[in-house]
C-alpha cells in the first residue's frame, strides 16, 4: 500500500508513526523542532490520515506497508518512532525486518495483549450523523455528550474534513477499525527478539506500560531502556512536548 507520508528536515532519517484514530499532522511540531538534526518523514498508516483505506487491517500489513514506502524511498535503514498502535507498528517492523531499523523508540505501549477500551469513542464517533450535519460546531456538540475530555474532542475532529461540498466525513476507516479493534488492542505475537538499542517512553500517569510488563519487554527488546515524564498521560508527547523531546535527543545522542 502507498502511504501518505511528508518529508522535512536533513539528516539521518528518523521515521514516525501515530497511533490510533490520529494522523501524521499530530506530529508535526515535534517533527519541525527535530528536523534540523534528522531528515524526518511522518507517517498515515493505512485507514488514517490521507493514506489509503482497506478492509484488510493488522500489525504485520502495516508493518510490510512500512517496508513498502522504505524501499520506494531507498532507505536501507531508519531510526523508527512509534506512538500506541504505531508502537505495536515499529515493534513488528523491527523483529521482520531488524536490519532496517537503527534504533527504535515506543511510545507509551508494549509488547503486550490489552483489553479494548475504545468502545467508548467508536461508539461516540458513530453517534454523528455526518450525512445530516452541517457543520464541524454540530459534530462536536454531538461528541461532547458522549467525551466529556475536551482534548479527546479535539483530537478527534482534527480527523473531520470536507469530503464535498457541504459533506464531512472522518478521515480514518472508521468501520474498518471498529471492527478489528479486538485484534489490534490484543495483538502481541511478535516473533523473535530485536537486539539493537531500544527506548520505550511513558508518562507517569499513564498505565500502558506497567511495571509488570518489564519481563516482556525484555524478553523482546533485550537492549531496552525506559523512561517516565513526570505528570503525562499516555498522549505524553503532546501533554509534556519539550521533556519528551528532550528524552528523545538524549537516548538519540543529541
Amino acid at each position: 500500500m502507498k502511504l501518505n507520508y511528508k518529508r522535512l528536515g536533513t539528516g539521518k532519517p528518523l521515521i514516525v508513526l501515530h497511533g490510533l484514530f490520529g494522523s501524521l499532522d499530530n506530529w508535526m511540531t515535534l517533527a519541525k523542532k527535530w528536523s534540523n538534526d534528522f531528515e524526518i518523514f511522518l507517517v498515515d498508516q493505512r485507514n488514517h490520515g490521507q493514506s489509503p483505506h482497506s478492509n484488510e487491517f493488522s500489525y504485520p500489513l502495516m508493518a510490510d506497508d512500512l517496508k513498502e514506502l522504505m524501499d520506494k524511498l531507498e532507505l536501507e535503514s531508519a531510526i523508527l518512532l512509534g506512538h500506541s498502535m504505531g508502537g505495536k507498528t515499529v515493534m513488528e517492523f523491527s523483529m521482520k525486518y531488524p536490519e532496517m531499523v537503527e534504533k527504535l523508540i515506543v511510545v507509551d505501549i508494549a509488547p503486550v495483549s490489552y483489553n479494548v477500551h475504545h468502545h467508548t469513542i467508536i461508539d461516540a464517533l458513530r453517534s454523528v450523523p455526518l450525512a445530516d450535519i452541517s457543520s464541524r460546531k454540530e459534530a462536536e456538540d454531538i461528541l461532547s455528550q458522549h467525551i466529556k475530555d475536551v482534548g479527546t474532542r479535539q483530537f478527534l475532529l482534527k480527523n473531520l474534513y470536507w469530503q464535498d461540498q457541504g459533506k464531512l466525513a472522518w478521515r480514518f476507516n472508521l468501520e474498518v477499525l471498529a471492527g478489528e479493534i479486538l485484534p489490534i488492542s490484543e495483538y502481541a505475537n511478535m516473533k523473535g527478539s530485536f537486539q539493537k538499542e531500544t527506548l520505550f517512553i511513558t508518562g507517569s500517569k499513564s498505565d500502558y506500560i506497567l511495571p509488570e510488563y518489564g519481563s516482556n519487554i525484555k524478553s523482546k527488546f533485550p537492549k531496552y531502556e525506559l523512561e517516565s515524564i513526570s505528570g503525562a498521560g499516555h498522549w505524553v508527547h503532546a501533554e509534556k512536548m519539550d521533556e519528551f523531546s528532550q528524552v528523545v535527543m538524549n537516548f538519540l545522542k543529541l
